[in-house]
């Protein structure tokens, strides 16, 4: 497949995944609004993000790390919980709908990243193109590659991401667990 037409058929993707996304936290706003989920790779196993901004401000963001489901009911489910169930964000009322922007990211399959110390886990990230997962014990987060405008130094990205996780910024264990994805990300 030539450049072209990955180019096409990634906006092709966009052009399909938005509206599914927008009309999920439309219908539980009790309105209708156009979706075509026709397509044959919405039945494949996917996994995704739904961002949903006001401006530059954050609205809401719920995703699935790991594919466990048909792309089509990812978007769907993900829309409504980053709308309606995101723990940062009251639930978006029905007048915010319409100054609410929606981003869509597929994920690829996680990569773990093996490394002996900290410093060597930071040489590995890749600013800009790497979504990072963080684990130890029960503490757990992640940053969707976009989060790289915002924070693009390494050390600080890893030290904000910890902070996410539930622990102090200059944490560090034997027992940190990293694993790496990209994205595909549309936006409206």
């Amino acid at each position: 497949m030539t450049g072209a037409h990955r180019s096409e058929a990634g906006a092709e993707m966009g052009g399909v995944l938005l509206p599914i996304a927008r009309a999920a936290i439309a219908r539980e706003l009790s309105r209708s609004l156009p979706a075509a989920e026709d397509a044959e790779w919405l039945r494949k196993i996917g996994a995704c993000f739904v961002t949903l901004q006001q401006g530059e401000r954050l609205r809401g963001c719920i995703g699935t790390l790991k594919a466990h489901r048909p792309l089509l009911d990812d978007v769907k489910a993900n829309a409504r919980s980053a709308a309606f169930r995101d723990p940062r964000f009251p639930p978006l009322a029905a007048d915010e709908l319409d100054r609410t922007t929606v981003s869509v990211s597929v994920l690829s399959g996680l990569e773990t990243i093996t490394f002996q110390h900290e410093e060597q886990a930071l040489s590995q990230l890749r600013p800009g193109v790497d979504g990072i997962v963080f684990e130890y014990g029960h503490h757990h987060s992640t940053f969707l590659p976009q989060v790289w405008e915002n924070v693009p130094d390494p050390a600080e990205f890893m030290a904000t991401l910890k902070q996410k996780a539930g622990l102090p910024p200059d944490f560090w264990d034997a027992e940190v667990k990293l694993a790496r994805y990209t994205v595909s990300k549309w936006s409206e």
